[in-house]
């Protein structure tokens, strides 16, 4: 922002009632108009476990006023600075009420009922409301080049109702469930919703290890199993790309809809796993072993493989979402190496018995030994 709109900024702040503006929505609402807007009253549903912080940290840094609302269970030591606001998505929200901010960022909205309570408690008292969705939400990934235009997965009302808490939470209505969240935050804000659907969210303090895996394997060195072919496309997001991509929404007022991933075909498995070679300096050299072989052993995609699927079936689509809409509206891509060597980093910094345990995603070794042998034993 030029420094005659951040002058404009503050006097329409001190003028807002002459400008016909409340005082909690004027920021995201001149963003809208000017273009940016600093100096933000910020609400994180959220805020203290992997995207939360990666928020957190870029909205501190372009100077806005944060609020953090949770169970107070996470990482309770992260931001002593901030005020914290505790309660549960499940009915005890009460510390929201009759509190403004200019913005409500979502973070930990999967249940649409809580989603919809909170909205609508904020409603009068925030001027945007940006949910975190995923692009799971989309109802058939066999086809390439899914849009924010595309059909999303449905449920019954039988199947809602069943959806009470986290507990029942499924991979089969994961995507629907979120569907219905951002429904509700368009029914509650119109017109003032941001709905944000991510693909895989990688980087430093992401505990499922689908991404941290691979750079934790290719740094020990040795053989390792790769799946499918060095050329097969794959998407991500890096969790600091996403968090500054939220935090440049609420500054510009963006409301809509937007998957936020990198571009299609821009990155390779093969280019992945180079990346986690060159960044680590390891020896690692990589056997590629074909998707059929990976099923006729019961290598799995997605969990023992991360990153990964097969370029058929139900999943053929997966790697091709398109971000156009995002890219426009602002969302960047560091270098692949930099998250690399930022999740290593923040790897080394875990404690001893989670490093030298196994990992929540990707092979033992014992059974990467096993495959490699087999495939060996079947190629010679």
């Amino acid at each position: 922002m030029s420094q005659s709109r951040r002058d404009f900024v503050k006097t329409a702040a001190i003028g807002g009632a002459a400008l016909g503006l409340a005082t909690h929505p004027g920021c995201a609402t001149l963003g809208k108009m000017l273009g940016g807007c600093k100096n933000q009253k910020v609400l994180i549903l959220g805020g203290t476990s992997f995207l939360g912080p990666a928020i957190v940290n870029k909205a501190l840094e372009n100077g806005h006023e944060i609020s953090l609302f949770n169970r107070g269970r996470t990482n309770t030591h992260l931001f002593p600075e901030l005020e914290k606001l505790v309660g549960d998505r499940d009915g005890e929200i009460e510390a929201l009420k009759d509190r403004d901010w200019d913005v409500c960022i979502d973070t930990s909205g999967y249940i649409p009922h809580m989603v919809r309570d909170s909205a609508e408690m904020l409603q009068g008292h925030v001027g945007q409301y940006i949910f975190v969705s995923s692009v799971s939400v989309y109802a058939d990934f066999k086809f390439r080049g899914l849009n924010e235009d595309s059909a999303v997965g449905t449920l019954t009302p039988e199947e809602i109702d069943s959806a009470k808490t986290m507990r029942d939470i499924t991979g089969a209505n994961y995507g629907p469930l979120k569907a219905l969240c951002e429904q509700a935050a368009e029914k509650a804000f119109p017109g003032q919703a941001c709905n944000i659907r991510p693909g895989l969210i990688v980087g430093p303090m992401d505990r499922s290890d689908r991404f941290t895996y691979w750079p934790v394997r290719v740094r020990k060195g040795g053989e390792v199993l790769a799946p499918g072919t060095h050329d097969t496309p794959t998407q991500l997001i890096d969790v600091r790309d996403l968090g500054e991509f939220i935090v440049r929404c609420f500054e510009k007022g963006t409301h809509g809809l937007f998957n936020a991933t990198t571009v299609p075909e821009a990155l390779t498995i093969g280019g992945m796993l180079d990346t986690c070679k060159e960044v680590s300096g390891s020896d690692a050299r990589f056997t590629w072993a074909d998707g059929e072989f990976l099923a006729e052993h019961e290598v799995a995609p997605w969990s023992d493989m991360p990153v990964w699927v097969p370029l058929d079936g139900d999943d053929a689509g997966h790697p091709y979402v398109k971000v156009d809409r995002a890219v426009k509206a602002g969302l960047t891509f560091r270098p692949l190496a930099d998250t690399v060597r930022a999740t290593l980093d923040w790897w080394d910094t875990e404690p001893a018995e989670r490093r030298d345990g196994p990992m929540r995603a990707g092979l033992t070794p014992e059974r990467e030994a096993e495959v490699l042998k087999a495939w060996h034993e079947l190629h010679g």
